[in-house]
C-alpha cells in the first residue's frame, strides 16, 4: 500500500475524521489533505470536517474510494467493514482500530488490509 502515497489520484475515506486537533482523526485527515491527497471525511456527527463535506457513512458518499482508513474503536471498525460498499478492496486500520475479527473479515472477503502501523509514519 505504500506506493499509493505517491499517487495523488488515490482517494482516502477516513472513518473517524475529526475537527478536534487533539484527536488522531484530525491529525491523519490534515496530514493526508496537506500532502495533496483527496480525503473524504466519514463521521456521523459532523457535516463538515476541516472545511470538507463529511459523510455519515461510506455508503452516503458517491465518490470513488480507493482506501478506507479507520481511526475508530475496533467494534466500530468491525461494523463499518460489514456495511462497506463491496467495490472497496483496501483498508488501513490505524493502531487501536484493529481487531482479530476485523482482520479476519478482510481476509475472508478479499480486502487488502494494512494494520499495526500508522499511516503518518509510512508516508514518505
Amino acid at each position: 500500500m505504500m506506493n499509493n502515497f505517491t499517487n495523488k489520484t488515490h482517494t482516502y475515506a477516513i472513518v473517524g475524521a475529526s475537527n478536534n486537533p487533539e484527536k488522531y482523526g484530525y491529525k491523519v485527515t490534515r496530514h493526508l489533505k496537506e500532502s495533496g491527497h483527496e480525503v473524504i471525511p466519514i463521521n456521523p456527527k459532523e457535516q463538515k470536517i476541516q472545511g470538507m463535506k463529511a459523510y455519515k457513512t461510506l455508503k452516503d458518499c458517491n465518490k470513488k474510494i480507493d482506501t478506507v482508513i479507520f481511526i475508530v474503536p475496533p467494534a466500530v471498525t468491525e461494523q463499518v467493514l460489514k456495511d462497506m460498499p463491496k467495490q472497496i478492496k483496501k483498508v488501513w486500520m490505524q493502531p487501536g482500530s484493529e481487531s482479530e475479527n476485523a482482520i479476519k473479515y478482510c481476509k475472508d472477503n478479499s480486502i487488502e488490509c494494512t494494520h499495526n502501523t500508522c499511516v503518518m509514519l509510512e508516508k514518505p
